[in-house]
């Protein structure tokens, strides 16, 4: 999952609020062309949390019928540990490779129970776990060597960009554990995260302009600090500017841009809004700026 940008394709919806799977598999489709290293479906910015089982069912079978075996289908899971394994059942089922547990609801909770949740889930699917540290999680160092001997636990992504506690995780890691940057635009830290030890990451920006995620992860692995800092400057950061004028726009932002790029996404589900008209405007400025530093066209 190293070899490439991991891709979290967004869940298509009709104008009705209704799934659109038929859209849905063109996106994926078109993802999978741009050569990730992984498929992530139904997690953050798939929407995971606006759909029902029936959805889910849908969205994650769709999207290992169109990887074919060629990259690996990791599924999100979420709510709490009983629910987690209902999503993770369908999955299973579905022909998922692994799941990305997702940060659990409401509640805050001690390392104790952290760790409790990860071993409710692994002990009832076969399926390989990656846990993920955001929001609520946050795992120490004694509870993250307890997740790490579960069995089926295989990796952590990461959402929090606390470097120093993660370098204190990966110091500790068993070998051969995997560590994916999940940050929000993973992309401004992933020179940060790589030199603690974790190079791989997911990228929202790939599910609407995958030339740009694809040329920037390129331009990390090979030590082009020049275009990566010019794309830093002239896309990134500004998209990370835009994004933060208000609440939900990791996800509506996204779905807004490869709409622009005439991919058959749909609107975000409420409790998302789709961006107003003078973020759009930006919107479609920054994304012609940022396929122009890559040599492509809108």
């Amino acid at each position: 999952m190293g070899r490439g940008v991991l891709s979290f394709p967004l869940t298509s919806f009709r104008s009705d609020g209704g799934l659109d799977i038929d859209g849905f598999r063109a996106h994926v489709a078109t993802q999978l062309a741009a050569g990730p290293g992984a498929v992530f479906p139904a997690c953050g910015t798939g929407e995971f949390f606006s759909l029902d089982e029936q959805e889910y069912t849908r969205v994650v079978s769709v999207a290992v019928e169109e990887a074919a075996g060629r990259v690996p289908v990791v599924a999100g899971i979420g709510y709490g540990w009983a629910q987690a394994v209902r999503f993770a059942r369908v999955a299973e089922e579905a022909g998922a490779d692994a799941l990305l547990v997702m940060p659990h609801y409401l509640v805050a909770a001690p390392q104790d129970g952290l760790v409790a949740q990860l071993e409710q889930i692994a002990a009832r699917t076969p399926l390989p776990l990656i846990a993920y540290q955001r929001g609520p999680v946050a795992f120490g160092v004694d509870a993250f060597l307890r997740v790490a001997r579960i069995p089926g636990v295989i990796g952590l992504k990461d959402g929090h960009s606390d470097l120093d506690r993660l370098q204190r995780l990966t110091l500790a890691a068993p070998e051969g554990f995997l560590f994916f940057n999940g940050a929000a635009t993973a992309e401004i830290q992933a020179r940060a995260y790589a030199a603690v030890g974790v190079p791989a990451y997911s990228s929202a920006v790939h599910a609407f302009a995958p030339e740009i995620a694809n040329a920037f992860f390129a331009a990390v692995r090979e030590d082009d600090d020049d275009l990566a800092d010019r794309l830093l400057r002239g896309f990134y950061v500004p998209f990370v500017e835009l994004r933060d004028r208000a609440p939900g726009y990791a996800v509506s932002l996204v779905k807004a841009a490869a709409r622009l790029r005439g991919r058959r996404v749909g609107p975000v589900r409420a409790p998302l809004t789709d961006p107003c008209a003078a973020d759009m405007a930006d919107l479609e400025s920054l994304l012609t700026t940022g396929l122009d530093l890559v040599g492509a066209d809108l």
